[in-house]
């Protein structure tokens, strides 16, 4: 004879026979910290950037500037890029002193090559 077929149960409800898997809270946790440190420094560089953009915007539009007043504004861009790159080394949690931080001073250089042509 035929078997009467189980009755469905409601997908609301709980089911002894089938339990919910263990969360790995510590592995969420630790994407969830992974991805808002890539958060923090892409925002902490691109920020800074913008300041050092700004200065050295600054720097090329100067009317009737001091001698040296154009460089040392591009000089200010070069450390503020320095110290980007720093910051976003220190959030991931190495060491900031790092031969990538020469990359915080491209923008200066050109900066000091746009003023001098």
């Amino acid at each position: 004879m035929t078997e009467p077929a189980q009755p469905r149960r409601a997908r609301h409800l709980m089911d002894p026979n089938a339990p919910r898997p263990v969360r790995d809270h510590a592995s969420e946790n630790k994407s969830l910290t992974r991805v808002q440190r890539w958060v923090m420094s892409a925002l902490a560089v691109t920020t800074i950037f913008h300041l050092v953009m700004g200065l050295i915007i600054a720097a090329l539009f100067l009317d009737n500037p001091r001698p040296g007043a154009q460089v040392g504004l591009c000089l200010i861009a070069g450390a503020f890029g320095v110290i980007a790159i720093a910051v976003a080394f220190v959030i991931h949690g190495k060491k900031p002193l790092t031969p990538w931080l020469l990359v915080g001073l491209i923008p200066s250089a050109v900066g000091i090559y746009l003023i001098n042509r």
